[in-house]
């Protein structure tokens, strides 16, 4: 009976710790990577990290950005609703020849991710 009541404890707490409350961000693109592929200098269209709320609550993007100047981050500027889709819009202006291995930082209110933090990453090349 003890062994009963403890695997039933057991149980109730692990089942807590995964119904997390509160808003979660998932990105369609694999591993959260865009692949430019091989680009030009003078392709420097926007590409975009679509995402969808599955949480329960508004999702709120903070802050998005890219420390390097040549990647332009276009956050979305309200709330994402619970089961609503929304998009981060990244231009890279392809200034020099040579492969692209850049970070975008993410911070939002969603509940999946450390601190709300996500990292989105492009990749591709330049000729």
């Amino acid at each position: 009976m003890k062994n009963i009541s403890i695997f039933i404890a057991v149980v109730l707490f692990s089942t807590v710790g995964y119904c997390q409350n509160g808003p979660r961000i998932e990105f369609e693109d694999a591993d959260n990577t865009i692949d430019y592929g091989t680009t030009s200098k003078a392709d420097n269209k926007v590409r975009s990290f679509e995402f969808k709320n599955t949480g329960n609550a508004p999702l709120l993007i903070t802050r998005a950005e890219s420390t390097l100047s040549s990647i332009v981050v276009t956050k979305p500027a309200s709330a994402i609703m619970p089961g609503k889709k929304g998009k981060i819009n990244i231009k890279y202006n392809n200034l020099t020849e040579g492969p692209i291995r850049k970070t975008i930082t993410v911070e939002s209110n969603a509940v999946n991710y450390p601190d709300g933090r996500v990292a989105l990453r492009i990749k591709g090349e330049v000729l």
